[in-house]
Order: C-alpha cells, then structure tokens, then sequence
C-alpha cells in the first residue's frame, strides 16, 4: 500500500502520525510510505531520519495525498486539506466528528474511508488509540491548573499542594476514565485535595484502593456535581461517551456559584466540551474568562509535548495501520470487530450511529456500508 504522513497544518499542531521507526516498520512489511518534508521537525524528527528509515521524502501537502491510498494524520482533515480528501482514499487519525458538523459532510461528500483513532476498541470495549492521548491530557491538566492558579496567570493565587498550616487546593475531576485517573495521580502527588465524579461506583471504587493522598471519590450527578464546584479551585473536565458530543455537567448559569478565579480545564472539548462556556482555543491563544471564571479550551492539548506524544500515539496505532495496510480495508475491518468500530464514513455512507444522531444522518451500519462497495 502507498502510504502518505503530511505535515500536521491544525494551529499550533507540532506531533507527526508516525516517528520514523513507525515508518521503518511499515517499509519492512512492503508498503511505500511518503512523508511530506518537515512532517517531523515539531517533535523532534529530521526529514534525513525517515529518509533512513526507507520513506520518500515530498515537498507539498498536494503531493502526499496525491500519491497515497492511505494518509496518516495525528489531527482531523482541516478546511485547506478537503480538497485532498476523495472516494479511493482512507484518512486514518483522529477526527472527532459529533463535534464538527462541517467535516462530517466534506468526508461524506467526498466519499473517503474516514477511519476514527477514537472510536477503534479492544475486546474489552476500551479505547486503546485514544487512551495514550487522554494520558498525556490528564496528565497535561493537572500542571496546567497548577501554571493557572498562579495569580499573575488569571487564577486565585494558590499552591496546588498548599503549606503546613494552609490548605491545598481543590481540584473536583468529572470523570474517571484515563484523563480523570491520569488528572488525579498527578495533582495528588502535588499534594492537592481531589474530588472525582463518576457514575460507575465499580471505577471509584478502584480509584479509592489505588490512589494516593487526598483523595474523595463522589457519583456524578447533577446535584453533586453542583454542590462540589462550589468550592472547586479548579475543574477538570474529562468525560467521554465514545463518538459522541460530551454531555454539558457545567451550566453557564451554575459558573456563578464557582469562586471568582477559578479554573476550568475542559479535556473534552474535542467532543464539544463538558462545561457549556467551553470553547476551543489554541496554544497561541489557550485561556479566557467567563462569568469570572478562567476557561482553558485547548483542543489539542498532547501537541504542547509532540514528541512525548508522537511516540505514545505510535506506539498504539501501529498495529492497527499495519493490519489494513496488510490485509487491505475489508479483510482488516472483518477480521477485527474493535477496528470496524472504528469506521466513521465508508464512500458516502455514515457508518457511526452517535454521529448519526447528533446530526440527524442517515446512518449505514459498518458491515452493510462494507456489503455495498466491492472489496
């Protein structure tokens, strides 16, 4: 298979879909990859170190898509790059879609095989593609509340692990997944008091026999949820219902009973947020106020660590990008129902159902979109 890595063109966007001992795998199972120059340089990898590891080199975005049948991306197809996209071509990166109407109809209009890192599984329902990100995320959080409470950042002025005689700052955490595990080790081991909302008891549970330090567990509901923010310093926000928008836990109107200079860090806002007066922003660009409260939206948050990232991100995909490029689309998809999952448009048909119904789509379930088109 013709294989084509392009450059990362999403603001501030500095990871690369694979390092070039990635490549050097897919060139030893006979694929030809083309990385477009400089893919590499923002975490760290020279275009001389794909060139070693057997890729040919290219000069444009143009020419990557042209020449591939399958395009790895770290970030979804931005509006520059819908030209590119067309009905023989596989797009496989993370894309997000029941938070963005507009790529949803370029993908389907185009009729491009639109493969989701975040919606592939494992035979235990997990997400082994987005979980090394959603680490890197959570753990990201918990520093960037901490850079964030510091009064000449916007916050109110508090030490995440706080001094003998004054109390740490609380951190309340929405979710219990791998960004809100993530989130809590970390702004534990900084020594601040945390209060984890979940509505799996089976997960707190867990959480309370591993976690260290300060540690309150509490099922997510919208009358805990309020009571707790009340007297949050900090809000992470990190829940996910796989393919589909984040539901809003935070109203504007509840902000109000938030202390003035709080911090809210939305882990969600690729899925359009947790919080309602969350909205994504970028690295340049990262925080803003509302209701008083500082709001943190950065919808790539691994990118600000792309080579730490870049390699926790390889190394989950490229089992998966190797059995396609092996075995080709169908026979990968039959042969793993937790890749099939993964499939969110196939030639025109939308073949994930939550993104069917945030956009009240037609939706073609992934096999028969597969029974439809010739293998």
């Amino acid at each position: 298979m013709f294989i084509g890595i392009p450059a990362e063109i999403k603001t501030d966007e500095n990871r690369v879909a694979l390092p070039p001992g990635g490549v050097r795998q897919l060139i030893r199972h006979g694929h030809k990859v083309y990385v477009q120059t400089g893919a590499g340089a923002g975490s760290g990898f020279t275009d001389e170190e794909y060139s070693l590891a057997g890729a040919t080199i290219v000069h444009t975005a143009e020419e990557t898509w042209r020449r591939a049948g399958m395009i790895l991306k770290v970030k979804e197809p931005q509006p520059a790059e819908y030209a590119y996209l067309r009905d023989d071509l596989i797009v496989f990166t993370y894309l997000h879609l029941a938070a963005a109407e507009g790529l949803t109809k370029a993908l389907l209009d185009s009729g491009v095989v639109g493969l989701a890192y975040e919606t592939v599984e494992d035979p235990q329902g997990r997400l082994p593609l987005l979980e090394p990100m959603s680490e890197v995320a959570g753990r990201m959080a918990a520093q960037i509340v901490a850079h964030y409470l510091e009064r000449h950042n916007g916050g109110r002025g508090i030490l995440m692990g706080g001094v003998p005689g004054v109390q740490p700052a609380h951190i309340v955490i929405l979710g219990g997944g791998a960004v809100g595990t993530n989130a809590a080790k970390v702004a534990l081991g900084m020594g601040a008091r945390v209060t984890l909302l979940d509505i799996n008891l089976d997960r707190l549970r867990y959480l309370e026999d591993v976690m260290p330090g300060n540690l309150t567990t509490i099922y997510s509901n919208a009358g805990n949820i309020a009571t707790a923010i009340t007297t949050a310093d900090a809000v992470i926000g990190g829940v996910l219902i796989t393919g589909a928008r984040a539901p809003k836990l935070i109203t504007r109107d509840m902000l109000s009973t938030m202390p003035r200079a709080s911090v809210i860090v939305d882990v969600a806002v690729d899925q359009g947020g947790c919080v309602e007066t969350t909205r994504p922003t970028t690295h340049s660009d990262p925080t803003y106020f509302e209701q008083g409260v500082l709001h943190y939206g950065v919808a790539n948050m691994p990118g600000a660590v792309p080579r730490t990232s870049s390699l926790a991100l390889s190394n989950a995909t490229l089992r998966h990008i190797l059995r396609v490029a092996d075995k080709g689309l169908h026979e990968a998809l039959h042969s793993d129902p937790g890749l099939m999952k993964g499939l969110n448009t196939l030639h025109g048909h939308l073949t994930h159902p939550a993104v069917a119904e945030t956009f009240s789509l037609r939706y073609t379930a992934p096999d028969e979109a597969l029974r439809l088109i010739p293998a």
